[in-house]
Order: C-alpha cells, then structure tokens, then sequence
C-alpha cells in the first residue's frame, strides 16, 4: 500500500504569532516537505493546483519537475490537476514530459477543482464541468495512446494528424485518479475506464464516502476490470499528532479555530468525530486509520495533509518524522495482514506495467495471446475503449456520456 503526503498549497496567516508566510516561503516550505516525505520513507507526494490566492501551486509540474532532480523513489503526483480548464494536448505533453525527467515516477489525479471563477479565466463555463470532464480526458488518453490523433470535439479546436511529442516513456501512459468529493458521474468515469478513483474525503463523513466508492467499485466490475474488491481506491485524511493526545488537541486546536476552511464551523471535537480529522497520538492515527478499511474497503493508496491553516514549516516536518518512524509502518503491516492475497495491494506504477506490457509481448511472441489477468495489469489498459481507438473522438466521447448518465 503507497502512503503519502499531498498539499494544497495555502498560505495562511499562523494564529499563534499573527506571521503570514511569503509565496516565496510557501513554495520553497512545499519543496522542502516534498524532499522530507522521500526521507523518512512516504511514498507519494501530490500537490494540488490553484489559480487563486491564497494558494501557490498554479503550476504543478513545474514544482514535480524540481522534486524528480532531488528524489529517487518518491512518486510525484497531483491532488488535482485541472481537466475541465486545462487544454488537454498541453496535459499530455506537459506530464509526458516530466514522466521522462522523473523516469516513470509520474502519475496524476484529474478533478474540476473547487474555485468556480477558474472556469471564466480560462474560457469555459462552471456549467459545462461534466461535459469538459468527459471531453478533455477522452482526448488526453488519445494522445498518450496514438501517434497520429485526428479529432473534433465541442470545447476545443479540432486536431488533425497530430502527434504528441515526446511520447510517453516506454510507451506507458501515467496512470490516472479520478478525484471527486461529490460527483457521481467522476466515480463512473474512473470505473468506465478502469483507472483510479481517489475519494478526498476530508470534509465529509463516512457514510458519503462510503456510498461514493461502493459506487465506483461496482461499475468497476460492470465494465469489465475485474471484481469490485480489486478496484483501485484511493483516500485523502489530515491528522495532527503530538506524544501525547491532549498536547496535540491543544496545540492545533488555533490552527483549527482560525483556518478559512474550518474557522466558524464545527468544534475541533465535532468536526474530528464526522470526518477523517484525527488530532492526538499516534496510536490514535494508526487505529483511526486503520477504519477507514471497515467503510472503504481494501484500498491502494492513502494521503495525508499536515501543511495546511498556517502551521509553521517546522511543525510540518516533525509531523512527517512521526509519521515515517511511528505510524506508517504499522499500517504497512497491519494493512497487508488484512488484505486478500487477490487484491493489489498497490496502485500501477511505471515499473509494475512497463513489466506487464513486457510479460504481454513475450507471451505474444511465444505464440500466447498476452492476456492480462490481474486487476492490477487491467487498470492501466484501454479495457472498456478499445473499439473506438480508430474513430472520432466524438463517437468516444457520447459512449462515454452514455456511461455516465446511467
């Protein structure tokens, strides 16, 4: 199971000394977390996108970039990467490159954001979120899977005979989350396809969360990836922990009070007791964890926030310290005793379907017919699309409608 870190990137005025943090200081705090993740053993690290203040993440890749010069084994992810505003031929080239600069250590999380001005600023309407959702994404796969991409859609000019370069390295696509908090036709998307689906269910209670996967899962078995159990689930969740719980509620608890997404709102307790918050030790984050398993089923990928509400840089890594030494691998281990030996225990990674692909063209060559047969292989392939590879993207894209409207 990867475990992982992912920031929105908010510069946020600290409460207990009234200080706000430069954007400069904020950009280089993330780079420092994001190196600091790799050090004591975090797998992934993911950071969000933002064309507003008070965030600083408006250009993902170019902070990954950096990240793939000063990490070795970190994955270097989105927490959301814009499909409905971006234009998707510049997504597939941007992430295709930094795919090479981080050989292979690349994958993405697709979402429409949550700021609904970034759709006029770049020239589409909140209105057709869905829609652009189906569009851009369907395009972006063609790119990454044909070297000679004719296609007309309605949100964008056509293109014809076009071909994305550099191509993905190896020929292997990053693989892709589908991220949501509400939207039911994104976890359909994820299933349609057979790709991620990645809950950030920091705001919301379990029974939400719940109902979202169940959903995504069983589609994920309609369309033929494999059995619901074997789909690739991700979940967000933030803690705060200090040695002991009552330290860690009091101090965080002006963090809490005064952040612009909590302050006004629920108590600290309150808010802790209806969503994945957890403020206190780390036994406590390792149980709490371990529940979201009762309600989520067996999943592949879990990420933490820690470096948000303006706690100080300082704060944050000592939170990253605890988490590598004290609960991470417990819950390597007690989430690997728990899960079925037929169910991934890791989302595909560069290596793992590089290594399918060659497992499939040696089958092939020794007169095999490659068949892929774990869901694992099957969640990076064209499962559900294939008999439309050749077409308009347009065809594609009402199928695709069709799915999502069901």
């Amino acid at each position: 199971m990867q475990f992982g870190i992912f920031s929105v990137g908010d510069v946020t005025t600290d409460p207990t000394n009234g200080r706000t943090p430069s954007e400069h200081e904020r950009i280089k705090a993330m780079l420092a977390i994001a190196e600091k993740a790799e050090e004591v053993g975090l797998d992934v690290f993911a950071t969000g996108e933002h064309h507003n203040p008070p965030f600083v993440p408006s250009s993902p890749t170019t902070t990954l970039g950096y990240l793939a010069a000063k990490t070795e084994k970190l994955i270097l992810s989105t927490s959301t990467t814009l499909i409905t505003t971006n234009d998707p031929v510049k997504l597939a080239e941007d992430f295709s490159v930094l795919q090479h600069i981080a050989d292979g250590r690349v994958d993405l999380m697709l979402g429409r954001g949550n700021t609904g001005p970034v759709y006029p600023w770049f020239g589409q309407d909140i209105r057709d979120g869905i829609p652009l959702s189906i569009e851009n994404y369907d395009l972006l796969r063609r790119l990454w899977r044909e070297e000679d991409v004719t296609w007309q859609g309605k949100f964008r000019s056509p293109l014809q005979s076009f071909t994305l370069a550099p191509r993905p390295l190896d020929g292997i696509p990053p693989f892709v989350w589908h991220g949501s908090i509400r939207s039911p036709e994104i976890a359909e998307q994820a299933a349609y396809y057979g790709d991620g689906f990645f809950h950030n269910n920091i705001f919301w209670p379990t029974s939400h969360t719940r109902r979202m996967i169940e959903l995504y899962r069983k589609r994920f078995e309609h369309y033929g990836h494999g059995r619901a159990d074997q789909a690739i689930v991700g979940l967000g969740g933030q803690v705060f922990m200090r040695k002991n719980s009552q330290d860690a509620v009091r101090e965080f608890r002006p963090y809490f009070d005064h952040a612009p997404v909590y302050g006004g709102g629920p108590s600290l307790e309150d808010f802790a007791a209806q969503t994945p918050l957890t403020v206190g030790s780390p036994q406590e984050v390792i149980e709490r964890t371990l529940s979201f398993r009762d309600y989520a089923g067996d999943y592949q990928r879990q990420l933490f926030l820690v470096d948000h509400a303006g706690l100080p840089l300082k704060t944050v890594l000592e939170q990253l310290d605890i988490l590598g030494e004290e609960v991470v691998p417990v819950l390597r281990k007690e989430f690997a005793a728990l899960r079925p030996a037929d169910v991934p225990d890791n989302p595909p990674t560069f290596a793992s379907m590089l290594a399918a692909k060659k497992a499939e063209e040696a089958a092939k060559a020794n007169g095999g017919n490659g068949t892929e047969t774990s869901s694992t292989s099957n969640s990076s392939t064209d499962n559900s699309n294939t008999d439309n590879s050749n077409t308009d993207t347009t065809n594609s894209t009402e199928t695709n409608s069709e799915a999502v409207s069901k």
